[in-house]
Formats: C-alpha cells, structure tokens, sequence
C-alpha cells in the first residue's frame, strides 16, 4: 500500500469481519483507485443528517470521506472504529453496524458484489 501508515482495522469476535480504515492516504493511491470517477453521496442530502442508523452491507463497499465525522458500532460487538474527512474505508460484504454520524458525510464510493 502507497500510505505513510499502516490501515488500522476492527475485528469483532471471532468473526472475521473487519472495517479497514486508511487514515489520509496520498494523492497517488487515490488517483490510483479512480477515486473521483466513483459516485458521490452526501448523507446530507439523502435524507439521513446527523444521528443514530443502521447499516448492513450486502456489498463490499469502499469508500473515500471527504467530509463528515462517523462511529461506527458493529453489530454484537462491545468496540467501535471511527473514521471521517480524508479516510479511505473498507466495509466488508456482510457487516452490519450502527453509524453514530455526528458531522454530515460527503463520500466518494465503489460497490464491489463479486467479494
């Protein structure tokens, strides 16, 4: 990976479910992903501001905040991970968790079913 450190990542239990968080990648690793031809969602907008929802990923989706502030709670785990404004996340096929989002979210990001 083209990152000045290393991903941090939550694993709940036995499961090997994770959320990988990138924390402000470069520029390049970026460009490398295509990040700015991925759609755009701003959760403003879509109808879901700040607050308490839940999620649950029928896709791998990754993901580049480009604004906003979220924790995120993984369903029957006790831990959580937090992520925002200049991270690159990896939420794997199948997790379902609580999104605390306290600062509106602006994201780019990519579905990927195949996984």
């Amino acid at each position: 990976m083209a990152s000045s450190s290393a991903p941090d990542s939550m694993t709940t239990g036995s499961s090997s479910i994770a959320i990988t968080v990138e924390r402000n990648p470069p520029e390049s690793r970026l460009k490398e992903l295509g990040i700015k031809s991925w759609p755009k969602l701003i959760i403003e907008r879509w109808g879901c501001p700040p607050g308490k929802f839940p999620v649950k990923f029928d896709a791998e989706e990754t993901c580049y905040f480009v604004k906003g502030k979220v924790k995120a709670c993984v369903k029957g785990s006790p831990e959580f991970v937090e992520f925002g404004a200049g991270d690159l996340v990896i939420f794997p096929k199948g997790l379902s968790c609580t999104w605390e989002v306290t600062v509106a979210v602006d994201k780019y990001y990519k579905f990927d079913s195949s996984t």
